[in-house]
């Protein structure tokens, strides 16, 4: 089977790190390794009410979104053969798998000779539709309805296959912490940094996850909206983040390196 970063695959579920099941006294007796865990700073009224305030946001949504995606269904079905849209298992809140529904833009049934992989630059299987999507994100308007299910906020953590979650859990212990909350459609990392091709940009990647979690409010939400329609349109990462005043990327990682540590070596990506 085909990994993202020719990690070998032990498990195809989410399962707890090798650590949380032993007592933190117990672990700091042994001599385990522990971790700091990420807090929420501040604002905790908010947290509260966010899904309140994500279903009424995505509820308004669907109405113009509704005859975009329409037309954005009518393309896909006149330049490729199968379905529009297509569902996925992701890891949500505290590990919780859900579907996750989106507009396809690679070929039908792509993943039948590979294995389940990670999209790579100028993929062969990604339709000329599916270019297209892919580059303004409009593939994702979809997940509108996984906001309105609960599965999903319109800000935060993009979730992850659950596939891929085991080896990443055993190389960067800090990535089930960015499970405390419900994944987003959008989010910090989402809008300042690439697609994942190697475990280096996942531990940057958690870098904005966990930042974004210990920082998380409604003034950050707003801006990261408003980033979002800038990065939907083409506009490079660094000016999206300047724009919507969004932290630089060395303030992050400088942040949140205790939770985090340095990049993974190349031993442990080969192994």
């Amino acid at each position: 089977m085909a990994t993202p970063f020719n990690l070998h695959l032990l498990e195809t579920e989410t399962v707890p790190a090798p650590t949380d099941t032993v007592p933190l006294r117990s672990r700091r007796a042994r001599g385990i390794a522990v971790h700091p865990k990420v807090r929420t700073r501040g604002h905790r009224w908010y947290l509260r009410c966010k899904s309140a305030l994500d279903f009424s946001m995505a509820l308004l949504l669907a109405i113009p979104v509704a005859p975009l995606v329409t037309l954005i269904a009518l393309g896909v079905k006149l330049t490729s053969r199968g379905p529009v849209f297509y569902t996925q298992s992701r890891v949500g809140k505290n590990g919780r798998p859900f579907t996750i529904y989106k507009v396809r833009t690679m070929i039908d049934n792509c993943e039948s000779l590979t294995g389940p992989r990670w999209s790579i630059p100028g993929d062969p299987r990604v339709t000329r539709v599916g270019w297209f999507l892919r580059k303004t994100h409009l593939d994702e308007l979809p997940q509108l309805l996984n906001v309105l299910r609960g599965d999903m906020s319109l800000i935060g953590p993009r979730p992850e296959r659950p596939e891929f979650v085991p080896d990443l859990e055993r190389a960067l212990p800090a990535y089930r912490q960015r499970l405390v909350i419900r994944p987003g459609v959008t989010g910090l990392a989402q809008v300042q940094q690439p697609a994942d091709t190697d475990l280096d940009c996942v531990r940057r990647k958690l870098s904005y996850d966990l930042y974004y979690i210990e920082r998380l409010s409604p003034w950050l939400d707003l801006r990261l909206l408003f980033a979002t329609a800038f990065y939907a349109a083409g506009v490079s990462f660094t000016t999206v983040g300047k724009v919507a005043r969004l932290p630089e990327p060395e303030q992050v990682e400088r942040a949140m390196e205790h939770l985090v540590g340095d990049a993974p070596s190349a031993r442990r990506l080969s192994a």
